[in-house]
Protein backbone atom coordinates (compact mmCIF):
# COMPACT_ATOMS: atom_id res chain seq x y z
CA UNK A 1 0.00 0.00 0.00
CA UNK A 2 1.44 3.64 -1.15
CA UNK A 3 2.32 6.07 1.69
CA UNK A 4 -0.17 8.64 1.74
CA UNK A 5 2.45 11.54 2.63
CA UNK A 6 4.16 10.60 -0.45
CA UNK A 7 1.27 11.65 -2.34
CA UNK A 8 0.80 15.01 -2.00
CA UNK A 9 4.58 15.20 -2.61
CA UNK A 10 4.28 13.60 -5.83
CA UNK A 11 1.81 15.78 -6.87
CA UNK A 12 3.35 18.89 -5.91
CA UNK A 13 6.51 17.49 -7.89
CA UNK A 14 4.60 17.04 -11.50
CA UNK A 15 2.55 20.12 -10.99
CA UNK A 16 6.32 22.36 -10.28
CA UNK A 17 7.64 20.03 -13.16
CA UNK A 18 4.57 21.13 -15.36
CA UNK A 19 4.97 24.47 -14.39
CA UNK A 20 8.62 24.37 -14.72
CA UNK A 21 7.78 23.03 -18.85
CA UNK A 22 5.38 25.67 -19.50
CA UNK A 23 7.30 28.49 -18.17
CA UNK A 24 10.54 27.67 -20.12
CA UNK A 25 8.30 26.74 -23.35
CA UNK A 26 7.04 30.11 -22.78
CA UNK A 27 10.12 31.62 -22.31
CA UNK A 28 11.61 30.25 -25.66
CA UNK A 29 9.97 32.95 -29.03
CA UNK A 30 10.74 31.42 -32.38
CA UNK A 31 13.73 33.22 -34.14
CA UNK A 32 12.96 36.74 -35.58
CA UNK A 33 12.40 36.78 -39.45
CA UNK A 34 15.76 37.79 -41.46
CA UNK A 35 15.69 41.47 -42.21
CA UNK A 36 15.35 41.98 -45.67
CA UNK A 37 18.69 43.14 -47.68
CA UNK A 38 19.14 44.63 -50.86
CA UNK A 39 21.00 42.43 -53.10
CA UNK A 40 24.73 42.45 -53.57
CA UNK A 41 25.86 45.49 -55.09
CA UNK A 42 27.74 43.58 -58.11
CA UNK A 43 24.31 41.28 -58.69
CA UNK A 44 22.20 44.71 -59.01
CA UNK A 45 24.47 46.69 -61.07
CA UNK A 46 24.53 44.14 -63.27
CA UNK A 47 20.70 43.95 -63.63
CA UNK A 48 20.58 47.62 -64.14
CA UNK A 49 23.14 47.38 -66.76
CA UNK A 50 21.64 44.73 -69.06
CA UNK A 51 18.54 47.28 -68.82
CA UNK A 52 19.92 50.53 -69.21
CA UNK A 53 21.65 48.34 -71.93
CA UNK A 54 18.35 47.42 -73.59
CA UNK A 55 17.13 50.63 -73.78
CA UNK A 56 20.36 52.84 -74.93
CA UNK A 57 21.25 50.54 -77.81
CA UNK A 58 18.13 51.55 -80.39
CA UNK A 59 18.74 55.14 -79.24
CA UNK A 60 22.38 54.68 -80.48
CA UNK A 61 21.56 53.20 -83.64
CA UNK A 62 19.05 55.86 -83.84
CA UNK A 63 21.82 58.77 -83.66
CA UNK A 64 23.51 56.85 -85.73
CA UNK A 65 21.03 57.06 -88.23
CA UNK A 66 20.33 60.67 -87.83
CA UNK A 67 23.95 61.32 -88.05
CA UNK A 68 23.92 59.82 -91.90
CA UNK A 69 20.99 61.40 -92.91
CA UNK A 70 22.35 64.59 -92.01
CA UNK A 71 25.79 64.41 -93.52
CA UNK A 72 24.07 62.73 -96.94
CA UNK A 73 22.00 65.98 -96.35
CA UNK A 74 24.59 68.39 -95.78
CA UNK A 75 26.53 66.70 -98.62
CA UNK A 76 23.80 67.23 -101.15
CA UNK A 77 23.00 70.88 -100.06
CA UNK A 78 26.61 71.74 -101.31
CA UNK A 79 26.39 69.79 -104.62
CA UNK A 80 22.88 71.81 -104.99
CA UNK A 81 25.06 74.91 -104.05
CA UNK A 82 27.86 74.48 -106.07
CA UNK A 83 25.48 73.58 -109.15
CA UNK A 84 24.17 76.63 -108.52
CA UNK A 85 27.35 78.67 -109.02
CA UNK A 86 26.92 80.00 -105.66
Amino acid sequence: MPDTRSQPIAAALRTGALALGIAMLAGCRPEPPPTERPPEPQAHAQAHTELRDAIKQPQDKARAVEKTLQEDADRQRAQIDAAEGG
